[in-house]
């Protein structure tokens, strides 16, 4: 065990529990526990919202990655980044405008029936823990290498601290975790970058030059190919990643932690320049661990390569730094669980709690109550599926979870803006078919079925060949959701829709 990582990991874990503790006294209603009351400004959410977004995907999977594979790795980094130009363009604005706490709001406000909410929920329950798997899988691997506890004490030491977060704090301290870890974050990535630069002699071109010959790559590790080797595949990866991001719930849960839609676009801006400088320092990481700490030894720790940021921190800054980075590390991990367990808890206890079982009659504390339950159930779920998933890289479980969003919820979102003919039909078909064609051929391909036994969870041949499945799923999700509001005989309702495209543009409530 290393004492010092474990001493940081008991600060940072106290920072967080006192940070919760304050917010519990702060959150007692549907509205504290859903969205801190919408009292963040847009600073704070947009450091918010990159805390969120900075995950263990981010630190952990794409550093490994891009030491493991070169150039391809870094396509996550671009794919992560570019997908903030959809999200403050297409989304951001109408969501907080049309929303109140979750992303069904934003739909029932056009289709105010039980089916829609109700399909809407279960997508984004299904997105959420999806996407949590990834985290705890980093969690597992980083408390494994650093304290020697097993693999599955720390998955549930880290289910059990993010349900603690999301239980007792709401929103409110969920930010505010999310706030200090990308703090931290930010701070530990640029010490490593400088010190990386430092062994180059500050020169990025040297830098450059010498990876030709730092890895058993030798030159092709600064080509594309290492990894993905089908240009189809590559394209489907980068789809998921850019479309993806505008319809994950708890980023999305985001712009109602905010007054109005001009914070939310403030917001968008603030995170967008922070998450860009980060995935920039991702080439030093990656390139680091490749010079420094070795592909033999990166692949000794964990073989999907997701230790390679803390190995790097240890072998250039020694135990103070590899303690700090990987205290960083978990900090990311629990800051980014706590808004995922949040997202999903608010779509179970405020859509199919309060409006589909209670009938919007449920009071703010049963909600509340309700809310905190969905998280305990949430967390055990996640916590479950994470023991099957050990040995995959976290980035790449992180993309699937895009590939699921991008095709389930963002055609929805999109025409319910911008499309007058799209009707209630074609909501429940779009997302049902997006997130059932999405989950499948991610069953169906290479990630779960392989020949060679130990490289994926199933032995056998993959019917789908694609890693990714975002290149069909996407499509499929926009096709369901047109032909679904084509072939019904009902029509939409015209006056509704010019009420919404008005709110949605200027966030005036009931403006005709």
């Amino acid at each position: 065990m290393n004492m010092l990582a474990f001493i940081l990991f008991l600060l940072i874990v106290g920072l967080t529990l006192v940070i919760t503790y304050f917010a519990s006294r702060r959150t007692k209603t549907t509205a504290d526990f859903y969205t801190a009351d919408s009292s963040l400004s847009g600073w704070q959410n947009g450091w918010a919202i990159a805390g969120d977004y900075m995950s263990a995907a981010s630190f952990l999977g794409i550093a490994g990655m891009v030491a493991l594979s070169g150039f391809d790795g870094f396509f996550y980094s671009i794919g992560f980044l570019v997908a903030y130009l959809v999200v403050l363009y297409i989304v951001a604005e109408p969501l907080r405008n049309l929303g109140k706490y979750t992303l069904a709001d934003m739909i029932a406000a056009r289709f105010n029936e039980k089916k829609v909410r109700g399909v809407a929920a279960l997508n984004t329950i299904s997105i959420s823990t999806f996407y949590m798997i990834a985290q705890l899988v980093g969690a597992g691997a980083l408390i494994k290498l650093l304290l020697g506890i097993d693999y599955l004490y720390s998955v549930i030491i880290v289910g059990i601290l993010m349900t603690v977060y999301v239980v007792f704090g709401g929103m409110t301290a969920t930010s505010w975790v999310q706030i200090v870890k990308a703090v931290l974050l930010m701070a530990g990535t640029f010490i490593i970058s400088l010190i990386v630069l430092a062994k180059f002699d500050f020169s990025v071109i040297e830098m450059f030059k010498q990876m030709k010959t730092a890895t058993p790559l030798g030159g092709d590790f600064l080509n594309p190919g290492n990894k993905f080797k089908d240009p189809l595949d590559t394209l489907s990866l980068n789809l998921a990643l850019v479309l993806g991001t505008a319809g994950l719930p708890h980023i999305l849960i985001r712009f109602f932690t905010v007054k109005d839609a001009i914070t939310a676009r403030k917001s968008v801006v603030y995170a967008t320049w922070i998450i860009g400088i980060f995935y920039i320092m991702t080439i030093f990481l990656g390139f680091g661990a490749a010079a420094f700490v070795g592909y033999d030894k990166i692949i000794a720790a964990n073989a999907a390569g997701n230790m390679a940021a803390p190995l790097l921190a240890d072998a250039i800054g020694g135990d103070f730094l590899f303690a700090f980075v990987s205290a960083v590390a978990f900090a990311t991990i629990l800051a980014v669980v706590a808004g995922l367990v949040l997202s999903a808890a608010s779509a179970f206890a405020h859509d199919f709690y309060g409006h589909i079982i209670r009938k919007g009659q449920a009071t703010d504390k049963e909600q509340v109550v309700a809310a905190r339950w969905a998280s305990i159930g949430v967390s055990v779920l996640s916590i479950i599926l994470a023991l099957f998933a050990q040995n995959m890289n976290v980035a790449f479980l992180v993309s699937l979870a895009f590939a699921v969003a991008a095709s389930a919820n963002l055609p929805i979102i999109i025409f319910t803006v911008f499309w007058k003919r799209f009707n209630t039909a074609g909501a429940v078909t779009g997302m049902v078919v997006g997130l059932a064609s999405s989950l499948i051929l991610v069953f169906l391909s290479p990630n779960v079925w392989s020949p060679i036994e130990g490289a994926a969870i199933f032995v056998g041949d993959p019917v789908f060949p694609l890693a990714n499945p975002g290149i069909v799923s996407i499509p499929i999700g926009f096709i369901a959701a047109i032909a679904g509001t084509l072939l019904s005989s009902k029509k939409a309702d015209a006056k509704k829709y010019d009420e919404i495209l008005v709110t949605a543009n200027t966030g005036m409530k009931d403006p005709l």
